[in-house]
């Protein structure tokens, strides 16, 4: 099935044959559906906070500040932006020439409250001889959206999310990255002053990023007081899933080659397996407000935080309680309760177990890479929901799932996928060393079972794609999880160029 010119990209990709192989075979078997045994809610699987359990959060993630250790805020930011503009895509693509639907009549009205303003007014003199305002007098609303996503203009069409800018303030104006590195210095400090920013981006944007860390960053560090240690990271080659065809064959292009697709943000755990910290805070490139905004995103930055130290602590003491061997049935029922009361794993099997079999099976769900994840109340909003689903070893646990991970088919998942009161805003603060300080290998932890299958084209002929598990789904499937409800002031993404007009972009 493969050619020695096949074996030649795969060497190059770091893919191997039996990868493919698994791969074709996952097209052929497809994805088995998640079994929900709830909506995680609150008191079932949701943390609320009160103001005093708030403060006592706070001032444990202010003392593990005071202590130095290594923390990281890490940013997926590879996508394109073009998804952002895809309305003003189809604008310049219309038959018309004037705003017609309510999408573009916002745009034009509200133009002057975009922080690219500026930039696209001083870009339009200089590519047509007239501002922005003589422009829309003349009629040439084509003209000025040419001069925001053309390469000939701002190229905004292209970008990353990352280097678009998102809010203006008096004295300048900040992109999405540069917000980033102003929330890392807030509340990713530690006591030497150090902050750690790592961006994942895709190959070509990385030279904007890097002009950008140049221009900007001993701007913040002044600004902050701090150090900035900013590093990038690729989506890596051998993450790449191959193409499938309609028979679940590789899908070839037209010269014959194989075809191969980016694995989807799951791939990204390889790049989080590579970072070397105690702390790693995991959050979208477009879910940033202006300074004004940021204290209540700051506060539960923090507050969760605090409550994954305090849950890493007692997992650690039960660790090296049963690693001892020096514990009694009371023991052992106390970490029973733990992780069901605290984590939420059940398993109606632990009651059959052998003291010996029952501390290995305990060690077992404890030895993990932890996360506290916020959750915010579902007002609409797209976004992964909590849930309590079944594992493949028969213990339920708290999982973060995609509407593609549920049967739709089956009355009865619809109905506790439809039950579900909060989700998933990408707000995540994660432990990924054991007790010892040893790095968990997080690949290890992936549930391999929950990646997915999507239908594109590829020159006018249709494909399968493989996704990988999510990167907040399947890829941390087997780790311990906490969910806690966070304000919805603290999720505010940019999926299309006007949600920069809502009020808490402003």
């Amino acid at each position: 099935m493969l050619t020695q010119q096949d074996l030649k990209l795969l060497a190059q990709k770091g893919i191997s044959e039996s990868q493919i192989e698994a791969q074709l075979e996952c097209f052929k078997k497809g994805f088995p559906f998640l079994n929900i045994q709830s909506a995680a809610t609150i008191s079932n699987g949701i943390l609320s906070i009160d103001e005093n359990e708030a403060e006592k959060y706070l001032n444990i993630w202010n003392n593990y500040l005071e202590k130095n250790h290594k923390i990281v805020k890490f940013v997926p930011a590879s996508g394109a932006a073009s998804r952002m503009f895809k309305n003003l895509f189809e604008f310049l693509d219309a038959p018309y020439d004037t705003p017609t639907n309510n999408f573009e009549k916002s745009f034009f009205k509200q133009i002057k409250s975009f922080a690219f303003y500026s930039d696209l007014n001083k870009t339009c003199l200089e590519n047509e001889g007239k501002d922005i305002d003589k422009l829309l007098v003349e009629g040439k609303y084509k003209t000025i959206i040419e001069n925001l996503l053309s390469k000939n203009g701002m190229n905004y069409g292209a970008l990353p999310k990352g280097m678009l800018k998102f809010h203006h303030y008096p004295q300048t104006d900040r992109t999405a990255m540069e917000e980033h590195l102003a929330e890392g210095a807030l509340y990713a400090q530690n006591k030497t002053g150090n902050v750690n920013v790592h961006f994942t981006v895709s190959h070509e944007h990385l030279p904007y990023f890097q002009k950008l860390v140049i221009e900007k960053q001993p701007e913040y560090e002044k600004e902050y007081g701090v150090k900035y240690h900013i590093s990038f990271s690729e989506q890596k080659p051998s993450t790449d899933t191959i193409a499938a065809d309609m028979d679940n064959k590789p899908f070839r292009d037209d010269n014959g080659n194989l075809v191969f697709r980016p694995g989807g943000h799951g791939a990204l755990i390889e790049n989080l397996n590579d970072i070397d910290a105690d702390i790693i805070f995991i959050k979208n490139i477009d879910n940033v407000v202006p300074d004004r905004l940021k204290e209540t995103t700051i506060k539960y930055k923090k507050i969760i935080g605090g409550v994954l130290i305090s849950l890493q602590e007692k997992i650690d003491k039960y660790t090296e309680l049963l690693e001892s061997g020096k514990y009694s049935i009371e023991n052992l029922r106390e970490i029973i309760a733990f992780l069901q009361g605290s984590l939420f794993i059940k398993n109606p099997e632990t009651k059959h177990l052998e003291d010996s079999d029952l501390a290995i099976y305990l060690l077992r769900k404890l030895k993990r890479p932890i996360r506290v994840c916020g959750m915010v109340k579902n007002v609409g909003e797209p976004g992964g929901g909590p849930f309590l689903a079944y594992n493949q070893d028969g213990t339920y646990s708290l999982q973060i799932l995609e509407s593609s991970q549920i049967d739709m088919n089956n009355p009865e998942s619809v109905a506790l996928f439809k039950s579900s009161t909060h989700f998933n805003p990408v707000d995540l603060v994660c432990a990924v060393k054991n007790r010892k300080g040893e790095k968990y290998n997080l690949p290890q932890y992936v549930d391999k079972n929950t990646g997915f299958i999507s239908l594109k084209s590829k020159n006018g002929k249709e494909l399968k794609a493989l996704e990988l598990p999510g990167l907040w789904n399947g890829a941390m499937s087997d780790w311990n999880t906490l969910f806690v409800e966070v304000p919805i002031a603290t999720f505010n993404p940019v999926k299309t160029v006007n949600d920069l007009l809502r009020e808490q972009h402003q």
